[in-house]
């Protein structure tokens, strides 16, 4: 056009044409396999991510025995890149079965990562999360529940503890307060590093609770902000956050790993409240389902 007009052109699109052609976070199904001792080791892993993407893939975990892959696929739609990439859909499912599996052993969420951890700086940000939060402290209900999660990308650290509330009638989920450990190597900003900290988690609520596209019949339905449903300041918690300095390390990454610990934080805190588990995301689009 520019070159037609012999000028300057400027193009502004409109937010429903944005919402039209540009590209999609990408869809994913994650399978999980586990095996573990009677005392809670992990002793097998098996994990699959199809389409989603490889970031955070891999396990933190010690477990002698794992099988992990990524499995590209043939899509229909545009996909692009999203904060944090397929590190958070590989967190939420990775994070969601650690729960799962502790719940199967009886074991405390927290003891059972622990026990499964020899990676010191992942240690580190959990137990100073956990600490911080009060973890232990209080027993979820059916109105309220507490969930945690950890996780490492980028060449970063974080651990995620939350607190949501749920309302009745109607099961409408609540964040009511984030506790996030995060540790990328020495740190030469702190102010700025907590404002990414915590603009990540203020982003994955979206994600987490009621973000998404969408479709009837190959169209959008909510092409425009007025019908996308984003976070809002009624939907920030209390947001806590613990930076740990390492000095004697590099600095690393820290605008998107923050992002990964909120989704499965909540996911596990609903599913502590309610004894149901979501392994889809959004996951209370429309409250909590009576079974998932």
């Amino acid at each position: 056009m520019a070159l037609a007009a012999g000028k300057p052109v400027k193009v502004i699109w409109t937010r429903e044409d944005e919402f039209t052609w540009a590209y999609f976070r990408p869809a994913g199904v994650i399978d999980i396999r586990s095996g573990t001792t009677k005392d809670g080791l992990i002793i097998a892993w098996e994990f699959h991510n199809y389409n989603s993407g490889p970031s955070g893939i891999d396990t933190p975990y010690d477990i002698p025995n794992r099988k992990i892959e990524f499995h590209p696929t043939e899509t229909p739609l545009r996909q692009g890149s999203y904060r944090g990439l397929a590190a958070t859909a590989n967190h939420f499912a990775r994070e969601s079965h650690m729960d799962e599996i502790a719940a199967t052993l009886g074991m405390d969420p927290l003891e059972f990562r622990l026990k499964n951890l020899k990676d010191e700086r992942l240690r580190a940000v959990l137990q100073a999360a956990a600490e911080k939060f009060g973890w232990g402290k209080a027993k979820s209900e059916p109105t309220r529940g507490f969930g945690l999660s950890c996780g490492v990308e980028k060449g970063s650290y974080v651990a995620t503890c939350a607190e949501i509330s749920i309302s009745q009638p109607g099961s409408k989920v609540k964040i009511e307060r984030v506790v996030t450990a995060f540790e990328c190597g020495a740190i030469v900003n702190p102010e700025h590093l907590k404002n990414q900290v915590e603009g990540s988690v203020i982003q994955g609520i979206g994600g987490a609770l009621f973000e998404a596209i969408e479709f009837e019949n190959g169209r959008i339905l909510n092409p425009r902000v007025g019908r996308y449903r984003l976070p809002r300041f009624n939907d920030v918690p209390v947001l806590e956050t613990i930076l740990l300095d390492r000095k004697d390390l590099p600095s690393a990454g820290a605008g998107e790993t923050p992002i990964v610990g909120l989704a499965p934080a909540v996911g596990n805190a609903i599913c502590q409240a309610t004894s149901v588990r979501i392994r889809s995301l959004p996951m209370v689009p429309n409250g909590v389902p009576n079974e998932a």
